[in-house]
This record gives structure tokens, sequence and C-alpha cells, in this order.
């Protein structure tokens, strides 16, 4: 124990939205975690997932095998998962009710549900379920697993103050100063085992205004559905604290670029899958013209509105 010296970074009041669920260093390594422990022999995952996730699983020894997805979202598997096979279900984009994933659950037995893209849709019981809580707040890692079963201890626990500086650099100063901080920070989780939340992540988790962060979300996706009123399978369904908005355009590459000149970044989720999958298929055409609209909690209506008017814009000059 030290006592005396400089001050740390403040210690902040504890309110978690999620208590009682798993906290872990990441999304993967909690998927690796929690496949150990069900002794699962073979995992059925989507083409149209990023490769950190299947490239963790291998590394841990799991076998996988790929489905295809409809233009629905909806799973094309080859077979019915057997008694020590799981579906990995994920919720893109926050489109699967409740309902959905019950009736999932009903037609395939052993499912996981990826919540990665729908924080705030809480986990149905007997359903293990996944969160990351990188892609909805300003912390540098950090996941939520939640499963009924007694999982075993974890003797590792992360550490995230070398993750700092992008996020930090970003409160300051622009995203494209820092934007290769952040590629490495991305890269530097390849090599990462199954840890423990941080206790940094946790004490900024432990911070954040919620149900702020969701009224604006909300706010911000409604004015954008009022904006684009495109109504497909990306946004049939309005989640709560939503993601992004997801736009569907027909030439998604050329888009970001023109935006991305006029220091409007929208990223490209599942690059891997523009470069796996055959053009044509719903996996390259969704990966490649999908453009995930940022709406979250940095942002007001007038940056909203900003930000409508430069993609209808370019919409417009690109005869997209």
């Amino acid at each position: 124990m030290e006592i005396g010296g400089y001050f740390e970074l403040e210690h902040f009041t504890a309110r978690p939205f999620y208590r009682g669920l798993y906290e872990l260093n990441l999304g993967r390594t909690a998927l690796t975690y929690l496949l150990g422990a069900l002794s699962c022999r073979r995992l059925f995952v989507p083409y149209f997932l990023c490769e950190s996730v299947t490239e963790a699983c291998r590394k841990a020894g799991f076998s996988l095998e790929y489905y295809r997805i409809d233009e629905n979202l909806a799973p094309l598997l080859p077979r019915t998962p057997g008694k020590d096979e799981y579906l990995y279900l994920v919720n893109y984009y926050g489109q699967l009710t409740d309902e959905q994933i019950l009736a999932f659950q009903s037609a395939y037995g052993n499912i996981i549900v990826d919540h990665t893209h729908a924080f705030f849709q809480k986990p149905l019981k007997g359903i293990p379920t996944l969160y990351s809580c990188r892609k909805f707040f300003g912390v540098s890692d950090g996941a939520y697993l939640s499963c009924d079963l007694d999982l075993p201890p974890i003797s590792l626990t992360d550490q995230s103050h070398g993750r700092m500086s992008h996020l930090l650099g970003r409160f300051e100063e622009k995203a494209s100063l820092h934007y290769r901080e952040m590629l490495d920070n991305a890269h530097s989780f390849e090599k990462e085992p199954v840890k423990k939340m941080s206790p940094l992540t946790r004490n900024i988790l432990g911070a954040i205004d919620y149900e702020k962060v969701r009224r604006i979300r909300n706010q911000n996706y409604r004015y954008l559905c009022e904006r684009f009123d495109q109504r497909n399978v990306m946004n049939q369904h309005t989640p709560d604290g939503p993601f992004v908005f997801p736009l569907y355009v027909a030439d998604g590459p050329a888009v970001r670029k023109e935006l991305a000149s006029m220091d409007i970044y929208i990223p490209t989720y599942w690059s891997n899958v523009i470069e796996q999958m055959p053009k044509g298929s719903a996996e390259h055409d969704y990966a490649a013209n999908i453009l995930p609209l940022p709406c979250d909690q940095r942002y007001s209506q007038w940056e909203m509105e900003h930000l409508a008017d430069a993609v209808l814009t370019v919409m417009q000059q690109m005869e997209v």
C-alpha cells in the first residue's frame, strides 16, 4: 500500500448499466471464455463477421463452421447444430427483437447472442449474451458476458492505462491526429488472453449517465430517420439506444471517400467480408454499401443536421 504522493484519476460513482454480469477485457475473449465453459465442440459463425472474432476462436482451438445470411439478415445454416454445437447469432445494428431471438433459440437450440450493436438490449434468461463497451462509450476496452452458468475464475486482470492515448488525444484534438494510435490499440488486442475488466475501464463505466446516453441516441436516430426516410432490412426495427443509423447507398466506398474529405468519417465494418465474399452476395453488398452514420451521445441535432446535409449532398452529386 502506498500513502501520499500525487493523485491518480478520480474514483467515480459506481453505477454501471449492468450489474451481476461477468466483466471481461474484450468481447472476443469473453466468447472464448464462454465456449470453453460450455464445452462447445463447434461454433456456427456468419461469413458476415469481423475476422478478429473468428481468429480468436481458432487460436483458442475451437472448430468453426460458417453460414450465409439472407437479405433479411437471417442465418442460412447448412444443418441444425448438434448437442455440443452452438449458433453464434449477431444482432446486426440492433435489428433483432427479443421475440426473434427466442424464435431462433426455439429453432436451433444452443445459441449465443452477440449484442455488440445493442448495448441497451437486456440479455434473455438462459441465452448467453455478449456486449462490447468500447463500441458505445469512450473506453479502450471492456466487455460484459451474461451467462447462467457458474464460470471458472479468471486469474488475470487487464490494465488499460497504456491504451488511453488515442482517447485522451481526441478529447482535446482532432481524431485524425490520433487515428494511427487507435489502430495500434486495436491491433494489440490480437495477443490478449482472457482477463477481468481493468479497474480503469470499470471506473469510467461507473461514471456514465446511461439514461442521458440512451435519450440522445434515440433522439438523433429519430432525426436521421426523418431526413432519410429509408426503410430497409437494416432499420425496420428502431432499437432502444441505437448503435448507429445504418444508411444503405448504391456505392458506399465512393460516398465514404468523399465524406472523409469533408472530415466526416464513416467506418467500414467487416472490410474482410468485402475482400472474401463474392460480389452480389448479401454479405458483400451490406459490408460495402451500408454507411453506419454516427448518432451517439457526442452529438446534438445541430451535428445531425450537418451530417445529413453532407450525406445527401454527396449522394445527389454522385447520383447514388
